[in-house]
């Protein structure tokens, strides 16, 4: 698990692809000093494995589906990455739970400048995310843990301080470009289990009680 609180900015060393399987190399400095192969590192926000390092890289494989879903097929040598290495347990939470599980990427719309933040507006390639997207609701970009300052059915935005951009690949995003989203997960679950409720719940215990978990309960305490 996630934060979405980048540790630093790395630099493609190298890419090999094969068909729609690839293997990363990055350089990186922060996010080595304590890596140990089969640590997790998010990439652009995917989780990675590390399998091979060395004093200022490490490597890690990209299957097929990882590819299809996320911009990471579009990298080449000498692009910047936003990199975190897996929460510690000692560790401030400093974002939100991001997993490392791309829901889709998406398109920058426009970027506009509002005294000292920037203002990105971004189209999702699959519209089916943008239910889990709301108003002072969390997101993903690229692995940056970032406020939704407004949402609708086809566009969200969300604005940019100047240490965030300066420290992230949002520095060099423009209009058109693609970003890796990951909506909140916890809207998630909340969908998940409004599905199965029902006039019976699983286990002895619960058979024959309705749950009290209900839209109308959720939008009366605030969560829809």
């Amino acid at each position: 698990m996630f934060t979405g609180i980048i540790e630093e900015m790395g630099r493609m060393r190298r890419v090999y692809r094969q068909g729609q399987a690839m293997m990363l190399t990055v350089e990186a400095s922060r996010v080595l000093e304590d890596v140990s192969v089969g640590d997790s590192i998010a990439v652009n926000g995917v989780c990675l494995t590390v399998v091979a390092f060395d004093r200022d890289s490490f490597t890690a494989d990209v299957m097929p589906e990882t590819y299809r879903q996320t911009n990471l097929g579009e990298l080449r040598p000498g692009n910047p990455v936003n990199l975190e290495r897996a929460m510690g347990a000692q560790k401030r939470f400093g974002g939100h739970i991001v997993q490392g599980h791309v829901d889709t990427s998406g398109r920058i719309v426009s970027r506009m400048p509002e005294e000292n933040a920037v203002v990105f507006t971004l189209e999702p390639d699959d519209k089916a995310m943008l239910r889990y997207v709301l108003p002072r609701g969390s997101i993903a970009i690229d692995g940056i843990s970032l406020t939704v300052i407004r949402a609708d059915n086809e566009t969200f935005a969300v604005s940019i301080i100047p240490h965030t951009l300066a420290e992230t690949v949002l520095a060099f995003k423009e209009p058109g470009d693609r970003v890796n989203l990951e909506a909140d997960i916890l809207g998630k679950y909340v969908e998940r289990l409004l599905a199965f409720q029902g006039p019976e719940q699983a286990g002895g215990g619960g058979r024959g009680r309705k749950s009290g978990l209900t839209e109308a309960f959720l939008a009366e305490n605030g969560y829809l």
